[in-house]
């Protein structure tokens, strides 16, 4: 893992990594890899980890409030759940994903913030839980906001990664029918490299209307559209 170039990209966005997390992430890797080599938990070669998997879920740090109950849909073995949970120990993060190969990698390595979910978020019954969710590798825009519509509270906010050439997407989508609104959109470049994340705010500001969010078959067969 390159230490050197992880910390100073934590620093340009405004998180200082003890040398404590720094080793922490070390060895978050080495069991990564490890694992890896016999159940398929990531395809990001491990050289590039400490930049496409850890400073990657940190990109978003600076969208989250202090101290506020995060949900990180889609976690696989814990991106972005595990980075931001270290780096910030003041937010409460829920690691959830439904295969159980991820879920029991994560488990090896608790937090005292972190809880893992080994759960499917379409079939939760989580209702104004959560002060923002999030996801890095979560479904289609239109299903991962219909999915976590319900989950997130009023006043809370959706925030995925997602990529530029979606802004447009993002910006046509008829966030009202979910209770939601487009607030802000946000783009941040990931340190050393070309690659840019986007990032839509979408604020609830009343509870998620009937008939939404509707059953998993329904969503995935006719996703919300413009």
């Amino acid at each position: 893992m390159n230490r050197a170039a992880l910390h100073h990209g934590a620093q340009e966005l405004g998180l200082d990594l003890s040398d404590e997390a720094l080793h922490q992430l070390e060895q978050f890797e080495e069991a990564l890899y490890v694992v890896n080599q016999q159940t398929n938990l990531t395809r990001v070669p491990r050289e590039e980890c400490w930049q496409r998997h850890f400073l990657d879920s940190l990109l978003v740090s600076s969208l989250i409030p202090i101290g506020v109950h995060v949900l990180d849909i889609g976690t696989g073995p814990g991106f972005p759940a595990w980075p931001l949970a270290l780096a910030r120990p003041d937010l409460t993060v829920v690691a959830a994903d439904s295969a159980h190969k991820m879920t029991d990698f994560l488990r090896q390595f608790p937090l005292p913030n972190l809880i893992v979910a080994a759960v499917r978020i379409e079939e939760q019954r989580w209702s104004q839980e959560f002060d923002l969710i999030t996801g890095r590798a979560f479904a289609p825009l239109a299903v991962m906001l219909e999915v976590a519509s319900r989950a997130c509270r009023v006043g809370g906010a959706i925030v995925p990664f997602r990529t530029p050439i979606e802004q447009p997407l993002a910006q046509a989508f008829p966030a009202e029918k979910l209770g939601l609104y487009l607030e802000s959109n946000v783009l941040v470049r990931l340190s050393g490299t070309d690659v840019v994340r986007y990032f839509p705010t979408f604020r609830k500001q009343t509870r998620t209307p009937q008939p939404y969010p509707r059953p998993w078959a329904k969503i995935k067969k006719n996703p919300i559209s413009a």
